[in-house]
């Protein structure tokens, strides 16, 4: 998913491995788009490509707005957020908790 999201020219993508610090998900993949427009382009992307290589996709929210949108992929949660969202809510303090930062296997 990771690439789907560079080929998109996504910004700050990082991915965290949380598996040891929750039981959500194995992954938390946040990224950056320059607009609203571009942040949705992003999940609709991540989600095409997702149902393409046989990936359920559990659940998405946030297109309307898009300033943030959530894409559960059981595996892996996905977070598009627009630069002001993220900085607003520092995804990555939250998650880093113990966890180091990793680039993981592409799915």
């Amino acid at each position: 998913m990771v690439s789907t999201l560079e080929d998109m020219k996504a910004n700050d993508i990082v991915v965290f491995d949380v598996s040891k610090i929750t039981s959500i998900t194995d992954n938390m993949i946040i990224a950056s788009g320059r607009s609203s427009r571009h942040v949705k382009s992003l999940a609709n992307k991540a989600i095409e490509v997702a149902k393409e290589n046989g990936i359920d996709v559990l659940g998405f929210e946030g297109f309307q707005e898009g300033e943030w949108v959530l894409i559960d992929l059981g595996y892996a949660v996905i977070h598009v957020m627009q630069p002001m969202i993220r900085d607003h809510y520092q995804l990555e303090k939250l998650w880093s908790h113990d966890s180091a930062e990793s680039k993981v296997a592409e799915y």
